[in-house]
């Protein structure tokens, strides 16, 4: 785990190749066919050097919730462990994580036309923002979590709590309770890759510039060609919105970079917010280049599997 540009998936193959480990996609936006430059998905150097799954598992146009997530991580980690083999789930979608090691709550259902009140009032940006801070009031641990331009997962903690009377976060936490109590089947590492502030945004920062090199603005342009609606939950995510902001007319380029980067900042500190959350997290604070953190790592690890009888 660990936020945007923080090095995950470099360490992740390192850790991989030494282990034999097999990876399995954690993030919400890599699991989108035609999303490639702007998700950071792994390269087919990489690819071809660890197995990884969960990659490109939908077009942009089709929804894909954390429960559909977590009925196929489950699935390719029995898979893995068949074949004798450790799956390494890696990524920064950090509601993924939870879903598979805790897995999703009761929630009552929501009444529909506070659903629909709600989308009506986050049919333009100004209305989309003022739930967003509503939900932060209300909310603030959902809130912490979601984009302020994620229409639906707003919608969704509001609605909610219209309808209950109670925040999503509260539903969420009896079921956490409750699924504590239940057996565990798996046993689960976590770690998780921090850096100083000044280092992750100079590090954001450049991995964006590095993005516009590789052709993300064509990546972006191209998704339009082809059809796809720019309010698609998948064509607003970090970066992409940012650049179809400029392809639609609303800003330079040189502003839509700023913007992107700026939004890739704050989605990091909300990535943070919600892994100092988490429990029994071993945090790895490297203050040197990432190649540097596996060597400390490796041991690490290597005891871990060999608790669990993994390793002899």
């Amino acid at each position: 785990m660990g936020p945007t540009a923080s090095g995950k998936s470099g360490l992740a193959v390192e850790l991989a190749r030494t282990f034999s480990l097999e990876i399995v996609n954690a993030d919400s936006v890599q699991v989108y066919q035609g999303l490639e430059i702007g998700s950071a998905k792994p390269s087919q150097e990489e690819r071809q050097a660890v197995p990884h799954h969960l990659l490109d598992l939908v077009p942009p146009d089709q929804p894909f919730s954390a429960g559909r997530y977590r009925e196929a991580a489950l699935a390719q980690i029995e898979d893995c462990h068949q074949r004798g083999v450790v799956p390494a789930l890696v990524g920064g979608t950090g509601f993924y994580f939870r879903a598979v090691e805790e897995g999703l709550a009761d929630i009552p259902q929501v009444d529909p036309t506070i659903v629909e009140q709600l989308n009506q009032l986050a049919a333009d940006t100004e209305g989309q923002l003022a739930l967003h801070a509503e939900l932060s009031r209300v909310d603030p641990q959902w809130a912490a979590q979601v984009q302020p331009a994620d229409r639906q997962r707003t919608i969704r903690g509001l609605s909610v709590y219209r309808s209950s009377g109670e925040t999503l976060t509260h539903w969420l936490a009896l079921s956490k309770e409750k699924n504590a109590q239940q057996e565990k089947k798996h046993a689960f590492l976590k770690l998780a890759l921090d850096w100083p502030r000044e280092t992750l945004y100079a590090r954001i920062n450049q991995r964006f510039d590095q993005m516009m090199e590789q052709g993300f603005l064509d990546e972006v342009r191209g998704l339009l060609e082809q059809g796809y609606d720019s309010n698609l939950p998948a064509m607003k995510a970090v970066g992409y919105r940012a650049l179809l902001s400029h392809l639609q007319g609303a800003c330079s380029l040189a502003e839509a970079i700023e913007l992107g980067k700026r939004d890739s900042r704050r989605y990091a500190k909300r990535q943070l917010t919600w892994l100092r959350q988490e429990k029994n997290l071993h945090w790895l604070a490297p203050k040197t280049p990432i190649e540097e953190v596996f060597p400390h790592l490796s041991p690490f690890l290597s005891r871990f599997l060999a608790k669990n009888g993994i390793l002899g």
